[in-house]
């Protein structure tokens, strides 16, 4: 980094960009920024960078921690291609089949695929008089996606003249002012298919029953385009993101914890001056809330800065006081926390025939749940199980023949940032309610188990209140107000990951991250 004294102040070059946070909007801005020719300096607190794409190796089982199914594969195309790389030289992308199985309370099972024709085949054995709605349904989001793609999806929405595209009255004809659950109810008979399109807002951490119907556009980029695995499991991108990162000359620092974002206001706008560090390495967790002049920070002075934090933390923590924008303030501040999960990581010494890759045991009141997780804010009482179980599709992720069984509830965003003294009783729970469901005998075939509340999300990403995807999208324009992807207030400061605009998930991440550099471009 080369600095320019001027008026007793130093100034960074303006090509250098500091990157808060290594999750894969942090890795991908950066790949993106540094091979435009920027200087980038990538900062993350913990010991390996991925953020919530994680993976777990124990006692020879494999877990992906973090997103287990790959869709929209044509960005992450477009991503190699900016970086002058290409896709294959990199990732090896495989098909899912079934793409889910799905578990109804009542022993009844839907398996779903990509080939249309095996779906048409499992609708006429569960629920045929939903068959040609099913196939108008596939119809009707992809319409739904056209129309919303160009003007939500791909679109950084950062001023006026990114809306003169478009046309308010389409509001009416996506569904904004009706919620996912009374579309699906208005094209379906069947309590199985109703249940299983309700399923995908979950997605993006949102209830069915209170997210605008404009999000029954997530099933289209499974359904119509596709559910792919990464060969050697999902945690490989990252793998394959920081050599990446590395060839084009990024520098990466990890146990690198940033405590604030430096903004010079000396002239007539706010712009940003630098980042301060330190090396977690060298301090307990009892002094990290020390101010950082006791801990010995450093800076790095920059004329850029991506935050991959969640926007929360970002507004609320990383700038001082001062200088920290009203409107995101109040923003991050007041938005509903999309909600968390609670995880089991169990290794078995045995395999099920039930289970597939991808498996889905619904509950039987799903309105009920949502209540519970949204309004009551309290773990459900009778909860949707997820289980990703790759072993399924890459045997070496088991020792001899196991399961290596990745388990998500979906959970309330924490109402206090403390540790549940439960979550041991809810685990074992969750364990009888798949032994009732199918998989007998589970306990007894547990080799290891790790258990992870919502504050293990809070703790260790920094996430809002422990939220899994950012803001939540329980309101009529919320999907549509996420924080944007650079400031207006502050010169220089940007932001990417599922927490900003336009979501969560691994293509919406990716897209946040083409927005950054576009923006940065423009700037």
């Amino acid at each position: 980094m080369h600095l320019t004294p001027k008026n007793n102040r130093i100034l960074p070059e303006e090509n250098t960009v500091g990157i808060i946070g290594g999750g894969i909007g942090g890795l991908m801005s950066a790949c993106l920024l540094a091979a435009d020719g920027y200087n980038v300096n990538l900062f993350e607190k913990n010991e390996h960078l991925g953020g919530k794409m994680d993976e777990q190796n124990v006692q020879g089982y494999r877990f992906d921690t973090g997103p287990s199914l790959l869709t929209m594969p044509f960005l992450l195309e477009a991503f190699f291609t900016a970086c002058g790389e290409s896709l294959k030289d990199w990732l090896i992308l495989k098909e899912v089949q079934p793409i889910c199985r799905y578990n109804y309370a009542d022993g009844e099972y839907f398996d779903c695929f990509e080939n249309p024709i095996l779906t048409a085949q499992e609708i006429d054995r569960i629920a045929p008089e939903d068959r040609q709605a099913y196939v108008d349904f596939l119809e009707y989001i992809k319409v739904l996606y056209d129309k919303t793609a160009d003007a939500f999806l791909f679109n950084t929405l950062n001023s006026f003249s990114d809306l003169k595209g478009l046309n308010l009255t389409s509001f009416f004809s996506i569904d904004a002012f009706k919620s996912v659950s009374d579309v699906i109810d208005e094209h379906f008979d069947s309590t199985y298919l109703r249940q299983f399109f309700k399923r995908f807002t979950t997605y993006n951490g949102s209830s069915p029953y209170s997210a605008p119907g404009t999000l029954n556009v997530i099933p289209h980029v499974e359904l119509n385009m596709g559910g792919y695995y990464i060969q050697g499991g999902m945690y490989t991108l990252v793998k394959q993101l920081e050599l990446l990162a590395n060839k084009l000359g990024v520098q990466i620092h990890t146990n690198t914890d940033v405590r604030r974002i430096l903004v010079d206001t000396s002239g007539a706008r706010k712009k940003i001056e630098a980042i301060e560090y330190f090396s977690i390495q060298n301090f307990t967790s009892q002094n990290l809330s020390s101010d950082s002049e006791q801990l010995g920070s450093t800076k790095f002075y920059c004329s850029k800065v991506v935050s991959n934090s969640d926007a929360y933390e970002t507004y609320q923590h990383l700038l001082s006081g001062r200088v920290r924008p009203k409107m995101q303030l109040l923003q991050t501040r007041y938005s509903e926390p999309s909600c968390s999960g609670f995880v089991l990581l169990l290794g078995l010494d045995r395999h099920y025939d039930q289970l597939k890759h991808h498996n889905i045991f619904f509950s039987k009141d799903y309105k009920q749940e949502f209540h519970d997780i949204f309004q009551k804010k309290q773990l459900p009482n009778d909860p949707t199980i997820y289980i990703s179980n790759s072993s399924y599709s890459d045997p070496d992720d088991a020792p001899n023949g196991g399961s290596n069984l990745f388990i998500l509830v979906n959970a309330p965003y924490l109402n206090t940032l403390s540790e549940d003294p439960t979550s041991a009783i809810y685990a074992k729970k969750i364990i009888s309610d798949l032994e009732n469901r199918g998989l007998t005998g589970l306990s007894q075939h547990i080799q290891y188990k790790e258990i992870r509340s919502p504050f293990h999300f809070y703790d260790k990403y920094r996430s809002n209140k422990g939220s899994i995807y950012g803001t939540s999208s329980n309101g009529l324009f919320s999907a549509f107000l996420r924080p944007r992807n650079q400031s207006k207030a502050i010169d220089g400061l940007f932001l990417t990951g599922g927490s900003v605009h336009p979501g969560g998930g691994i293509p919406l991440v990716l897209q946040s991250a083409f927005n950054v550099q576009k923006l940065m471009k423009q700037s």
